[in-house]
């Protein structure tokens, strides 16, 4: 392809796109696509020979739309925002344009120092102080491994540059998180080679939040058994309920052992951008890690998530690599990203970013914040004023958790039994969703099914989330009335 018939092309995926967003709110939520049903629209074997962009296009609308959840749908209200605005996407496209190559600051000065403003703008925008330093990574879950492996040299003081963990003393390092944290850090406390015998599962207060004195006693119990507390994984915004560990309780506890403390905000670290949301992590300046996805509430297209640590020289300890083919005389004076995470090269991440805040504004971003927390306020007042409805976990943030008891089958607050009960909440989410018209993601809290509403789509406003609530309660209704059938006959 020639840089003019890119030209051609590139204004036909633009004009698409632009249309494919404008006409969103039109069409279903809800992917509407069974299993195999996009494979099938492509041919068995690969393609021989060259289509037109308007062939592609045709494609997109016919096979690949109807096969995709749209998030970016005004009614989207699953698990959790992950908005891309479309200033980050011109963001991406100038960095696919560019097609740098991150292996080195050599390799591409520019994609390297704009990725140090950029993520140094996001630190003093969240109200971070200059202790820290940042990169970007792709995912929270990325993020949480880096933290875990060197949180896992600290506790074995460098057992990789020995035999690694069989060598670490005979003292096996524990992690300690709750049930309420997202599964990655599971994944990545067992990837790191921590082990399941030594995940400590926290136990939480009435609020979901993990428990200081509680974790404070789990650390003492695994020290005095020749265990080595190593790391605790805070959750600021946790995936079901959204609740906030309380981080500068956990620190201090933490602190007894020397353990790291990574705090994992990767949904609510767009609420820090506001000023009056930032008392919810208090204490952040104590721990050692912390990561928030851009790419999900505030919306800078996916994959774009801030990892922030304060001793950097003990990050690229553990993570260094440093083939001859990259060394150069400027090591030692320029950052070097590869030796900051996992991959060696990396895409010009940043660009998106700096889009996004140029093109759009960080009040903008400050204002949309402000409009889901009062969307979310709102509903939450609704739900707790309507019969036979719950708010069953605090709302720090935009995420209701609701649960709805029929009345006349059992009554609110009491008479069904509990599988009855998840019976009742799984149909009428069920329905909600299968309308095309909303989508909502149920959660197991307490043992029981609950439905999660998130609210934080950009094009979201009230309008969308009083339609919301209106066929919440039609579909509850008559879920209800058909258990109250059931029972009678």
């Amino acid at each position: 392809m020639t840089p003019e018939e890119f030209r051609r092309a590139g204004h036909r995926l633009i004009d698409w796109i632009a249309d494919y967003r404008s006409g969103l709110a039109d069409g279903p939520v809800l992917a509407r696509t069974g299993p195999g049903e996009v494979a099938a629209g492509f041919p068995p074997e690969p393609p021989a020979g060259t289509v037109d962009i308007d062939e592609l296009l045709e494609l997109l609308d016919q096979v690949v739309v109807p096969g995709v959840t749209q998030v970016q749908h005004p009614m989207h209200f699953g698990w959790f925002p992950s908005n891309a605005t479309l200033s980050s996407v011109l963001g991406d496209l100038a960095s696919s344009g560019l097609g740098s190559l991150g292996i080195s600051w050599e390799s591409s000065p520019a994609l390297t120092e704009v990725e140090e403003v950029v993520c140094d703008w996001m630190r003093q925008l969240t109200g971070l102080s200059d202790a820290w330093s940042g990169t970007i990574q792709d995912t929270a879950s990325t993020a949480c491994l880096v933290a875990l492996l060197t949180a896992r040299e600290r506790a074995t003081e460098h057992a990789q540059a020995r035999g690694g963990m069989p060598d670490a003393g005979g003292a096996p390092p524990v992690v300690y998180t709750t049930a309420q944290a997202h599964s990655s850090v599971r994944k990545a406390a067992l990837l790191a080679g921590f082990g399941a015998d030594h995940l400590r599962v926290v136990g939480e207060d009435a609020a979901y939040a993990m428990d200081p004195a509680a974790l404070a006693a789990a650390m003492r119990a695994d020290a005095d058994a020749g265990r080595v507390p190593a790391a605790v994984i805070a959750s600021v915004g946790t995936t079901g309920t959204t609740a906030f560990d309380p981080v500068a309780a956990i620190v201090e506890a933490a602190a007894v052992h020397g353990a790291w403390v990574h705090v994992d905000a990767a949904m609510a670290g767009t609420a820090m951008l506001v000023p009056e949301c930032r008392h919810l992590w208090d204490g952040v300046e104590g721990a050692d890690s912390v990561t928030w996805n851009p790419h999900k509430w505030m919306g800078t297209i996916l994959d774009t998530s801030l990892y922030y640590v304060r001793d950097v020289e003990h990050l690229v300890r553990v993570m260094s690599t440093n083939p001859s083919y990259l060394r150069s005389n400027r090591d030692g004076e320029v950052t070097q990203y590869r030796d900051w995470g996992l991959p060696l090269g990396r895409r010009f991440r940043s660009l998106k970013l700096l889009f996004h805040l140029r093109l759009d504004g960080i009040e903008s971003v400050r204002e949309r914040v402000r409009r889901d927390l009062d969307n979310a306020r709102w509903l939450a007042e609704q739900v707790d004023a309507a019969p036979g409805w719950e708010i069953v976990a605090p709302v720090p943030l935009q995420t209701v958790c609701v649960r709805h008891h029929p009345v006349g089958a059992g009554g609110a607050g009491g008479g069904l039994d509990g599988e009855t009960l998840d019976r009742h909440t799984l149909a009428w989410v069920d329905e909600v969703n299968a309308s095309g018209d909303a989508y909502l993601t149920p959660s197991v809290l307490d043992g029981r099914w609950m439905v999660r509403v998130s609210i934080g789509v950009e094009t979201t406003e009230r309008v969308h989330v009083e339609r919301l609530w209106v066929r919440m309660q039609e579909a509850a209704a008559r879920a209800g009335a058909g258990i109250a059938s059931s029972a009678g006959g």
